[in-house]
Protein backbone atom coordinates (compact mmCIF):
# COMPACT_ATOMS: atom_id res chain seq x y z
CA UNK A 1 0.00 0.00 0.00
CA UNK A 2 1.18 3.29 -0.84
CA UNK A 3 1.21 6.32 1.64
CA UNK A 4 1.30 9.95 1.20
CA UNK A 5 2.78 13.07 2.83
CA UNK A 6 0.78 15.93 2.83
CA UNK A 7 2.46 19.48 3.29
CA UNK A 8 -1.09 21.91 4.59
CA UNK A 9 -0.62 25.03 3.84
CA UNK A 10 -2.80 27.90 6.49
CA UNK A 11 -2.22 30.71 8.74
CA UNK A 12 -3.41 30.25 12.38
CA UNK A 13 -3.53 33.55 13.01
CA UNK A 14 -6.78 33.58 11.22
CA UNK A 15 -8.40 30.52 13.06
CA UNK A 16 -11.08 30.15 16.02
CA UNK A 17 -12.06 27.66 18.52
CA UNK A 18 -14.49 26.86 15.69
CA UNK A 19 -11.91 25.88 13.33
CA UNK A 20 -12.00 22.40 12.15
CA UNK A 21 -8.52 22.09 10.47
CA UNK A 22 -7.39 20.56 14.38
CA UNK A 23 -9.47 17.45 14.28
CA UNK A 24 -9.77 16.63 10.65
CA UNK A 25 -6.05 16.63 10.17
CA UNK A 26 -6.08 14.86 13.87
CA UNK A 27 -8.31 12.30 12.20
CA UNK A 28 -6.43 11.93 8.64
CA UNK A 29 -3.05 11.77 10.31
CA UNK A 30 -4.16 8.03 11.46
CA UNK A 31 -5.38 7.06 8.17
CA UNK A 32 -3.45 3.80 7.03
CA UNK A 33 -2.84 5.61 4.16
CA UNK A 34 -1.00 8.56 5.48
CA UNK A 35 2.98 8.42 5.80
CA UNK A 36 3.18 12.04 7.12
CA UNK A 37 1.32 15.30 7.57
CA UNK A 38 3.14 18.53 7.86
CA UNK A 39 1.31 21.99 8.41
CA UNK A 40 3.02 25.55 7.15
CA UNK A 41 1.47 28.63 8.31
CA UNK A 42 1.25 32.02 6.97
CA UNK A 43 1.79 33.51 10.47
CA UNK A 44 5.30 31.71 10.84
CA UNK A 45 7.73 35.28 10.41
CA UNK A 46 10.24 32.94 8.40
CA UNK A 47 7.31 32.16 6.04
CA UNK A 48 6.74 35.93 4.82
CA UNK A 49 8.42 35.21 1.44
CA UNK A 50 7.19 31.74 0.87
CA UNK A 51 3.25 33.08 1.33
CA UNK A 52 4.00 36.66 -0.43
CA UNK A 53 4.68 34.65 -3.66
CA UNK A 54 4.79 30.95 -3.71
CA UNK A 55 8.18 30.63 -5.68
CA UNK A 56 10.59 28.95 -3.21
CA UNK A 57 10.88 25.30 -3.04
CA UNK A 58 11.44 25.29 0.58
CA UNK A 59 8.92 26.42 3.76
CA UNK A 60 8.92 26.17 7.25
CA UNK A 61 6.90 23.61 8.66
CA UNK A 62 5.79 21.02 11.27
CA UNK A 63 4.78 17.67 11.31
CA UNK A 64 1.14 16.84 12.86
CA UNK A 65 1.32 15.31 16.22
CA UNK A 66 -0.89 14.24 18.98
CA UNK A 67 -0.43 17.55 20.55
CA UNK A 68 -1.77 19.26 17.53
CA UNK A 69 -4.49 21.36 18.89
CA UNK A 70 -6.37 25.23 18.89
CA UNK A 71 -4.60 27.41 21.14
CA UNK A 72 -5.41 31.54 20.79
CA UNK A 73 -1.97 31.86 21.66
CA UNK A 74 -0.72 30.00 18.94
CA UNK A 75 2.26 28.41 20.78
CA UNK A 76 2.32 24.82 18.92
CA UNK A 77 3.68 26.71 15.76
CA UNK A 78 6.63 27.58 17.11
CA UNK A 79 10.02 25.24 16.00
CA UNK A 80 9.21 24.62 12.77
CA UNK A 81 11.56 22.98 10.72
CA UNK A 82 12.88 23.89 7.01
CA UNK A 83 10.85 21.18 4.30
CA UNK A 84 11.36 20.50 0.93
CA UNK A 85 8.14 20.97 -1.33
CA UNK A 86 8.99 18.35 -3.83
CA UNK A 87 9.33 15.61 -1.44
CA UNK A 88 5.35 15.76 -0.74
CA UNK A 89 2.56 13.73 -2.94
CA UNK A 90 -0.11 16.19 -1.82
CA UNK A 91 -0.45 20.41 -1.11
CA UNK A 92 -4.04 20.75 1.02
CA UNK A 93 -4.84 24.44 1.20
CA UNK A 94 -6.21 25.51 4.42
CA UNK A 95 -5.58 29.34 4.34
CA UNK A 96 -7.99 32.05 4.59
CA UNK A 97 -8.11 35.11 1.70
CA UNK A 98 -6.82 37.53 1.70
CA UNK A 99 -5.38 35.50 -1.45
CA UNK A 100 -5.36 36.32 -4.90
CA UNK A 101 -6.38 34.90 -7.89
CA UNK A 102 -2.23 35.48 -9.23
CA UNK A 103 -1.05 33.69 -5.68
CA UNK A 104 -3.54 31.08 -6.74
CA UNK A 105 -2.11 30.39 -9.86
CA UNK A 106 1.36 30.66 -8.75
CA UNK A 107 0.86 28.11 -6.51
CA UNK A 108 -0.54 25.77 -9.48
CA UNK A 109 1.95 26.55 -11.95
CA UNK A 110 5.17 25.98 -9.49
CA UNK A 111 3.48 22.76 -7.70
CA UNK A 112 1.77 21.89 -10.50
CA UNK A 113 3.65 17.91 -9.76
CA UNK A 114 1.82 18.02 -6.62
CA UNK A 115 -2.01 16.70 -6.12
CA UNK A 116 -3.48 20.29 -5.07
CA UNK A 117 -6.54 20.08 -2.68
CA UNK A 118 -8.62 22.46 -4.08
CA UNK A 119 -6.94 23.09 -7.44
CA UNK A 120 -5.83 26.30 -7.41
CA UNK A 121 -7.68 27.29 -10.89
CA UNK A 122 -10.76 25.97 -9.76
CA UNK A 123 -10.92 28.01 -6.82
CA UNK A 124 -10.14 30.44 -8.88
CA UNK A 125 -13.23 29.64 -11.17
CA UNK A 126 -15.54 29.10 -8.03
CA UNK A 127 -14.72 30.94 -5.67
CA UNK A 128 -15.79 34.26 -7.49
CA UNK A 129 -19.25 35.21 -6.73
CA UNK A 130 -20.00 35.37 -10.61
CA UNK A 131 -20.43 31.37 -10.62
CA UNK A 132 -23.13 31.52 -9.20
CA UNK A 133 -24.70 33.34 -12.84
CA UNK A 134 -24.13 29.33 -13.78
CA UNK A 135 -27.13 28.54 -11.56
CA UNK A 136 -30.09 30.89 -11.95
CA UNK A 137 -32.88 28.71 -11.50
CA UNK A 138 -31.20 27.89 -7.98
CA UNK A 139 -30.67 31.23 -6.76
CA UNK A 140 -32.68 34.34 -5.66
CA UNK A 141 -32.81 36.80 -8.48
CA UNK A 142 -29.46 37.46 -9.59
CA UNK A 143 -27.51 39.74 -11.79
CA UNK A 144 -24.05 41.45 -12.18
CA UNK A 145 -24.38 45.13 -11.85
CA UNK A 146 -21.25 47.23 -13.50
CA UNK A 147 -22.69 50.62 -13.03
CA UNK A 148 -24.45 51.98 -10.24
CA UNK A 149 -27.58 52.68 -13.17
CA UNK A 150 -27.77 48.90 -12.95
CA UNK A 151 -28.33 48.91 -9.75
CA UNK A 152 -31.44 51.24 -9.89
CA UNK A 153 -32.61 49.03 -12.64
CA UNK A 154 -33.16 45.84 -9.81
CA UNK A 155 -34.29 48.07 -7.02
CA UNK A 156 -37.48 48.98 -9.71
CA UNK A 157 -38.78 45.47 -9.03
CA UNK A 158 -37.15 44.10 -5.43
CA UNK A 159 -34.78 45.19 -3.01
CA UNK A 160 -31.29 43.77 -3.71
CA UNK A 161 -28.19 42.27 -1.40
CA UNK A 162 -25.02 43.27 -3.24
CA UNK A 163 -21.78 41.13 -3.30
CA UNK A 164 -18.37 42.06 -3.68
CA UNK A 165 -17.17 39.36 -6.54
CA UNK A 166 -14.41 38.13 -3.94
CA UNK A 167 -16.00 38.75 -0.62
CA UNK A 168 -15.78 36.48 2.19
CA UNK A 169 -17.12 36.78 5.72
CA UNK A 170 -20.06 38.99 5.24
CA UNK A 171 -17.63 41.69 4.39
CA UNK A 172 -18.44 44.39 2.03
CA UNK A 173 -22.43 43.08 1.62
CA UNK A 174 -24.54 45.76 1.24
CA UNK A 175 -28.28 45.54 1.43
CA UNK A 176 -30.11 48.22 -0.84
CA UNK A 177 -33.96 49.23 -1.00
CA UNK A 178 -35.69 52.44 -2.12
CA UNK A 179 -34.80 54.37 1.23
CA UNK A 180 -32.08 52.82 2.85
CA UNK A 181 -28.90 51.44 2.46
CA UNK A 182 -27.11 49.06 4.91
CA UNK A 183 -23.20 48.40 4.06
CA UNK A 184 -22.44 45.58 6.66
CA UNK A 185 -24.60 46.65 9.41
CA UNK A 186 -23.67 50.33 9.28
CA UNK A 187 -27.14 52.03 8.26
CA UNK A 188 -26.87 54.95 5.37
CA UNK A 189 -29.45 57.71 3.98
CA UNK A 190 -30.21 56.17 0.35
CA UNK A 191 -28.40 59.10 -1.29
CA UNK A 192 -25.07 58.64 0.93
CA UNK A 193 -25.28 54.92 0.83
CA UNK A 194 -25.85 54.93 -3.15
CA UNK A 195 -22.74 57.12 -3.31
CA UNK A 196 -20.58 54.34 -1.81
CA UNK A 197 -21.95 51.22 -3.64
CA UNK A 198 -21.12 53.42 -6.47
CA UNK A 199 -17.10 54.46 -5.71
CA UNK A 200 -17.00 50.56 -4.64
CA UNK A 201 -18.37 49.83 -8.23
CA UNK A 202 -15.87 52.28 -10.18
CA UNK A 203 -13.08 50.63 -7.77
CA UNK A 204 -13.83 47.22 -8.54
CA UNK A 205 -16.09 47.27 -12.17
CA UNK A 206 -18.86 44.48 -10.78
CA UNK A 207 -20.82 43.61 -7.78
CA UNK A 208 -23.07 40.55 -8.07
CA UNK A 209 -27.13 41.73 -7.35
CA UNK A 210 -29.34 39.43 -5.41
CA UNK A 211 -32.89 39.80 -4.27
CA UNK A 212 -32.91 40.34 -0.79
CA UNK A 213 -34.86 37.74 1.13
CA UNK A 214 -36.99 39.29 3.86
CA UNK A 215 -36.83 35.77 5.79
CA UNK A 216 -33.33 36.25 7.18
CA UNK A 217 -34.02 35.64 10.57
CA UNK A 218 -34.74 32.04 9.63
CA UNK A 219 -31.24 31.55 9.09
CA UNK A 220 -28.60 31.09 6.47
CA UNK A 221 -27.42 27.11 6.06
CA UNK A 222 -23.90 25.79 5.48
CA UNK A 223 -23.97 22.43 3.75
CA UNK A 224 -21.08 20.78 3.71
CA UNK A 225 -20.33 18.75 0.61
CA UNK A 226 -16.98 16.43 0.37
CA UNK A 227 -16.55 14.34 -2.42
CA UNK A 228 -19.76 14.40 -4.03
CA UNK A 229 -21.23 13.37 -0.61
CA UNK A 230 -23.04 15.78 1.84
CA UNK A 231 -21.36 15.38 5.22
CA UNK A 232 -23.32 18.07 7.34
CA UNK A 233 -25.38 21.18 7.56
CA UNK A 234 -25.19 24.22 10.53
CA UNK A 235 -27.51 26.81 10.69
CA UNK A 236 -26.24 30.25 11.20
CA UNK A 237 -28.60 32.75 12.74
CA UNK A 238 -27.43 36.77 12.34
CA UNK A 239 -27.50 38.66 15.48
CA UNK A 240 -30.77 40.51 17.29
CA UNK A 241 -29.81 43.83 15.78
CA UNK A 242 -27.96 42.46 12.37
CA UNK A 243 -29.20 41.12 9.16
CA UNK A 244 -26.09 39.03 8.66
CA UNK A 245 -25.89 35.30 8.99
CA UNK A 246 -22.08 35.13 9.17
CA UNK A 247 -20.23 33.53 12.18
CA UNK A 248 -17.67 36.36 11.70
CA UNK A 249 -20.20 39.41 12.19
CA UNK A 250 -21.52 38.00 14.97
CA UNK A 251 -24.32 35.14 14.02
CA UNK A 252 -24.96 31.99 15.80
CA UNK A 253 -24.81 28.64 14.53
CA UNK A 254 -27.39 25.47 15.58
CA UNK A 255 -28.10 22.12 14.52
CA UNK A 256 -29.42 21.58 10.72
CA UNK A 257 -30.00 19.21 8.30
CA UNK A 258 -29.72 19.56 4.52
CA UNK A 259 -33.32 19.44 2.84
CA UNK A 260 -34.50 17.79 -0.21
CA UNK A 261 -33.76 20.93 -2.00
CA UNK A 262 -30.96 21.18 -0.56
CA UNK A 263 -29.87 17.84 -1.16
CA UNK A 264 -31.16 18.53 -5.03
CA UNK A 265 -28.63 21.34 -5.46
CA UNK A 266 -25.54 19.61 -4.13
CA UNK A 267 -26.66 17.20 -6.67
CA UNK A 268 -26.84 19.94 -9.44
CA UNK A 269 -23.68 21.59 -8.51
CA UNK A 270 -21.01 18.96 -7.46
CA UNK A 271 -20.44 17.53 -10.98
CA UNK A 272 -19.07 20.38 -11.97
CA UNK A 273 -17.41 21.58 -8.96
CA UNK A 274 -15.01 18.21 -9.28
CA UNK A 275 -14.55 18.81 -13.39
CA UNK A 276 -12.90 21.93 -11.59
CA UNK A 277 -10.94 20.31 -9.08
CA UNK A 278 -12.84 21.33 -6.33
CA UNK A 279 -13.73 17.98 -4.34
CA UNK A 280 -14.28 20.04 -0.53
CA UNK A 281 -16.90 22.97 -0.97
CA UNK A 282 -19.95 24.43 1.18
CA UNK A 283 -22.41 26.09 0.27
CA UNK A 284 -25.47 28.46 1.54
CA UNK A 285 -29.12 28.70 1.60
CA UNK A 286 -31.56 31.28 2.23
CA UNK A 287 -35.19 30.89 2.62
CA UNK A 288 -37.68 32.31 -0.09
CA UNK A 289 -40.65 33.87 0.32
CA UNK A 290 -42.47 30.56 0.14
CA UNK A 291 -40.11 28.64 1.82
CA UNK A 292 -37.92 27.66 -0.37
CA UNK A 293 -34.76 27.44 0.38
CA UNK A 294 -32.33 28.88 -2.22
CA UNK A 295 -28.68 28.99 -2.79
CA UNK A 296 -27.02 32.33 -2.22
CA UNK A 297 -23.46 31.59 -1.96
CA UNK A 298 -20.44 28.57 -2.66
CA UNK A 299 -16.95 28.72 -0.65
CA UNK A 300 -14.22 26.60 -2.41
CA UNK A 301 -11.18 27.75 -0.38
CA UNK A 302 -11.10 27.11 3.64
CA UNK A 303 -14.08 25.58 4.18
CA UNK A 304 -15.88 25.66 7.49
CA UNK A 305 -18.28 23.81 9.17
CA UNK A 306 -17.51 20.24 9.31
CA UNK A 307 -16.49 20.72 13.00
CA UNK A 308 -20.38 22.66 13.79
CA UNK A 309 -21.72 19.96 11.99
CA UNK A 310 -20.45 16.85 13.33
CA UNK A 311 -20.91 18.09 17.55
CA UNK A 312 -24.75 19.68 16.44
CA UNK A 313 -25.15 16.30 14.72
CA UNK A 314 -23.06 13.76 17.11
CA UNK A 315 -22.52 11.51 13.66
CA UNK A 316 -18.65 11.24 12.79
CA UNK A 317 -18.86 14.14 9.79
CA UNK A 318 -14.75 14.59 10.66
CA UNK A 319 -14.09 11.00 10.32
CA UNK A 320 -16.11 10.38 7.09
CA UNK A 321 -14.44 13.92 5.50
CA UNK A 322 -11.06 12.31 6.45
CA UNK A 323 -12.14 8.72 4.86
CA UNK A 324 -12.96 10.62 1.01
CA UNK A 325 -10.06 12.76 1.05
CA UNK A 326 -7.93 10.03 1.51
CA UNK A 327 -9.60 7.39 -1.09
CA UNK A 328 -9.46 10.47 -4.01
CA UNK A 329 -5.53 11.16 -3.12
CA UNK A 330 -5.36 7.79 -3.49
CA UNK A 331 -6.87 7.40 -6.76
CA UNK A 332 -5.62 11.05 -8.47
CA UNK A 333 -1.81 10.32 -7.09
Amino acid sequence: MKKFKILVLTDHHTHGKGESIYELLQTMVKHPYCFEICIATRGEEKNRGFFSDFDQPTVYAKVVDKNFHYSNTGHWYSNTESVIISEFDVLFLRIDRPLTDVQLKKIGRNFRDLLIINEPDGIIETGSKRFLLNFPELCPDIVLCHTIEDVHEQLKTHPVVLKPLHGYGGVGLARVDQHTVFIEDNQYSHAKGMSLVDDYLKHSGAMLSMRYLKKFRNGDKRIVVVGGEVLGATLRLPAANSWLCNLKQGGNASFAEADDNELKIAKIISPILNKNGVIIFGFDTLEDDNGVRRLSEINTLNVGGLLQAQEFSQKPVIENASSIIWEHINKMA
